[in-house]
């Protein structure tokens, strides 16, 4: 089956299997569809804590989380919960207790996490980006598709109605044929950018806070000292934990064209920086950054170039725009040879054709795209109870992720031109770069 099939089609149908609810959820009887999942989860606060709101009506087994600060919200809310520190003793006390596993941790456990998850046999909503490094996202990835398993990734726009819409208007040949993508992020600079605490952290060392095991929060990555610079906001702008802006956005704003477009990978990638030195800064990410990828033609559709923009590189202003209309800080602008379609984030919120006279004079076609109607956390929890995927599974969600995660290496290697062989997982002009393609764990941590 093609890619662009798949796409249209559900996982399901793809792998040549079928799901058979009650086996799914291991009760050994048939399976209503009001069943309640035996949801855990390994990260109780923040984004974690949002997702957990929209699974609230399922079963809660068993919450983990590192810091009890963070997850005391979740904890009061769940008092029947089992509570762990360690999500591997969870996975193995809990066993057969469990039916599925949301992972909101920090970008650098996800891979680890969900992968030990998916290895006992649990169907798993993890957040995005999907892992910390290429080779994490393809094993979570093969492992979810040869175990037959439910999942999603936490970008929620990706069951909205407006990403359909655009693919639609795409399809349609709304704005022609597209040749390139402007788009980017203007959110957070101040936590992306963290430079100005690199040698803060690098002399300081605090006292870590009780409730917090820094230990088990370090996760698989090296020792280093605890310093609440990097918690529980700020790990984003760490490359240690975090992937910065893109690596933050990437599955929110490149989602609608790597769908519609069925990008896939890129050939080469290019990153410019501002008040950035990879040899004394590469512990946070720059002030301001432009990343060029290129992707090759596909199907029936040309090459497109994408350009992202972030922190003080912002998206370039259409002329097209009129004056007093706001440009968009987070988003795209996606040029064809016959118009250009402007969007935000999110699954193309508030997607326009640009300038409004071409939004009025266009005759907007058909529904022709399937509809997620229960929203992104209930599709998932509606698929395991129904034996079918989610909308977003590890499958796609991996190879989206993909997209971001190699921007980060050509962030590293700011100013040289990569040169990507996505078969081979390798850059072929910089081993260098190729070294940042899979993770370093310490031991005791595995995939």
């Amino acid at each position: 089956m093609k890619r662009q099939d798949f796409l249209k089609t559900t996982a399901a149908a793809a792998f040549g299997f079928q799901f058979i609810p009650h086996h799914v959820l291991g009760d050994g009887e048939s399976t209503p569809p009001s069943r309640k999942i035996n949801l855990a989860a390994i990260g109780c606060g923040g984004q974690a804590g949002a997702d957990l709101n929209n699974m609230a009506g399922e079963n809660i087994v068993a919450l983990c989380d590192v810091d009890e600060r963070r997850a005391a919200g979740m904890f009061n809310k769940y008092p029947q919960a089992k509570r762990f520190k360690d999500f591997r003793i969870m996975l193995e006390e809990m066993g057969d207790k469990i039916d599925a596993v949301l992972v909101g941790t920090p970008d650098h456990v996800h891979a680890v996490a969900a992968m030990a998850a998916m290895k006992h046999g649990k169907h798993v909503f993890c957040e995005k980006p999907l892992a910390h490094t290429v080779a994490e996202a393809r094993a979570m990835s093969k492992e979810a598709t040869e175990r037959k398993l439910i999942t999603q990734m936490g970008n929620q726009g990706h069951s909205s109605e407006t990403i359909r819409i655009f693919r639609e208007w795409i399809e349609d040949g709304a704005i022609g044929n597209v040749s390139e993508i402007h788009c980017g992020c203007d959110a957070f600079k101040d936590v992306y950018c963290q430079i100005r605490n690199i040698e803060k952290v690098r002399n300081e060392k605090p006292e870590v806070p009780k409730e917090l095991d820094w230990d088990l929060w370090l996760g698989p990555t090296k020792e280093r000292p605890y310093n609440p610079a990097y918690l529980p906001f700020n790990w984003r702008g760490w490359s240690a934990y975090g992937g910065g802006c893109i690596g933050d956005w990437v599955c929110h704003v490149i989602d609608p064209s790597f769908w519609a477009l069925d990008l896939d990978m890129p050939v080469s990638i290019l990153a410019e920086t501002d008040g950035y030195d990879p040899a004394k800064d590469f512990e946070s990410y720059p002030a301001g950054t432009k990343i060029t990828y290129e992707f090759p033609a596909k199907g029936k559709r040309g090459p497109v170039k994408l350009i992202w923009f972030d922190g003080n590189r912002t998206i370039p202003r259409p002329q097209e725009l009129a004056e007093g209309k706001k440009m968009i800080g987070t988003g795209a602008v996606v040029i064809g040879d016959k118009g250009k379609i402007m969007h935000g984030s999110h699954g193309a919120g508030e997607v326009r054709l640009i300038p409004e006279a071409a939004m009025q004079a266009y005759k907007r076609p058909e529904k022709s795209l399937p509809r997620v109607t229960a929203g992104h956390y209930r599709d998932w929890l509606d698929a395991i109870r129904e034996g079918r995927q989610a909308s977003s599974p590890f499958e796609y969600g991996a190879r989206l992720s993909e997209i971001g995660l190699l921007g980060i290496i050509a962030i590293r290697m700011s100013g040289q031109k990569l040169l990507y062989d996505e078969k081979a997982m390798r850059f072929t002009n910089n081993e260098a770069a190729n070294k940042h393609l899979s993770p370093q764990f310490r031991p005791g941590w595995k995939l």
